[in-house]
Order: C-alpha cells, then sequence, then structure tokens
C-alpha cells in the first residue's frame, strides 16, 4: 500500500517505486509488466520480503511485512511464500526429489506425501527424480524449482522471469504448470515478465512505467498486451 523504494540520495536518488498501491487476489495469477527500469522486480522483491520499502506498507493476508524482524521474515518466507527466479537455484549435489523438499527439509518439516506426488505428477518429473542438475535440460532444472516453489502449499508464489532462461516449448510447459496450480489447487501467483506469450496465461496483467501503476488488463492476450506495451515504452 502506497509503496515508495527509493534508492542513493541527492543527485543519484533514483525512485524506483513511486508510491504503488495494488492488490492480488487469492487463487488467481497475475502478471506484472512494463519497460525497462519501470519499477516490476522491485516490486516483487518487496511484497516478497526481500528487499525493504522506503515507505508503505506490504502485507500477505493480515500480516504487515514492514512490521516483521529479518528473523520473523525469514521464517514467514519459509512458511508462506514460494519463490521461482530465472537462475534455478538448484543445489548441484542434491537429486530432483532432494531439491523439492529442500524448503521443508530445512524447516524441519516432513513433505505431504501425496501433495509431493501431485505436484511432481504436474511438472512430468517422475521418471527424473533421482538425477542431479547436471543431468537435467533447463526446461526440466526449472520445472524442478517450480515443484519446490509450491511443495510447501505457500500462501503466494512468487515468479521473477521465470521463463527467462528456456526455449518457447521448455516455457509453455512451465507456464501451464503454474496455470494449472491455479485453476487446479487456488494456488496464488505472482509473475514479473517482459513476454506477452507468458502474461496470456495469467488472468490478469498488472503494467508498471516509471515506478506507477499505470494501468491492469484482465483475461489478456498476447496480442492486447504487446500493444499496450509499445504504448509505453513510446
Amino acid at each position: 500500500m502506497d509503496l515508495y523504494k527509493v534508492y542513493g540520495s541527492g543527485d543519484a536518488e533514483v525512485v524506483a517505486l513511486g508510491g504503488v498501491t495494488v492488490d492480488f487476489e487469492a487463487g488467481r495469477f497475475t502478471a506484472i509488466m512494463g519497460p525497462s527500469g519501470s519499477g516490476k522486480s522491485t516490486l516483487l522483491h518487496c511484497m516478497a520480503g526481500l528487499d525493504a520499502p522506503s515507505a508503505g506498507q506490504v502485507f500477505i493476508g493480515e500480516v504487515d511485512l514492514t512490521t516483521l524482524s529479518e528473523k520473523q521474515l525469514t521464517l514467514l518466507r519459509r512458511e508462506k511464500v514460494g519463490f521461482v527466479f530465472q537462475a534455478y537455484n538448484l543445489v548441484p549435489t542434491l537429486t530432483a526429489a532432494e531439491n523439492i523438499t529442500l524448503p521443508l527439509d530445512i524447516a524441519g518439516d516432513k513433505p505431504d506425501r501425496g501433495w509431493f506426488d501431485t505436484v511432481v505428477d504436474a511438472v512430468g518429473l517422475r521418471s527424473r527424480l533421482g538425477h542431479h542438475p547436471s543431468e537435467l535440460s533447463g526446461g526440466q532444472q526449472q520445472r524442478v524449482a517450480g515443484a519446490r516453489a509450491l511443495v510447501s502449499k505457500p500462501d503466494i508464489v512468487y515468479a521473477d522471469e521465470p521463463t527467462g532462461n528456456l526455449d518457447s516449448k521448455s516455457s509453455a510447459e512451465l507456464l501451464s504448470f503454474l496455470r494449472s496450480a491455479v485453476d487446479d489447487h487456488r494456488q496464488t501467483i505472482v509473475m514479473v515478465t517482459h513476454d506477452p506469450s507468458a502474461a496470456s496465461f495469467a488472468d490478469r496483467v498488472v503494467f508498471l512505467s516509471d515506478g506507477h501503476v499505470v494501468d491492469e488488463m484482465r483475461d489478456p492476450t498476447s496480442e492486447r498486451v504487446l500493444d499496450r506495451l509499445k504504448s509505453l515504452e513510446v
């Protein structure tokens, strides 16, 4: 709510977010788009508790992240938030199965085997669970990362350019998995992307420009999204 993020000071000051107020509906898939430097990733990082805003509030449910200590933030991220980044961030010495359950293992929790099986089958990794990241394609590694984000049943999943390193086939597979997580399991997903085709998998697109929300679109198509982006970049 009324979120500001300022870097530097004086002549070097950069306002990355200039008073952003936006809601993300539970059980829906929202994409955040805008020109380079519009504040997309900064907004996602502030909402996920990875970066502290300069002013304003950030809520996940009823919890205001800006009131939490670093220890409390770490606990909240572990218990309530899933992440999928452009870099897969897999541990090379662990198998696919061990990478998927890693957040739970760190927290000392046991995976729900039924849900683990559901997630694994949704990403089509059943036959690859014993393989290490070096034995998987880029698309398979990113699907492991997607499964890892969902296996703890987080309140919300944040995805930052998750298809940035993938070919079109692998991108479609990952996005279809995220779409099915929303449709079949009421997962809440917020994704930063520059790709209109990726945004077309979402229920809603929020457009940023110069650190402000300037528009949104329901039931997006890649063509409509591309047209809107072009108008922002003029």
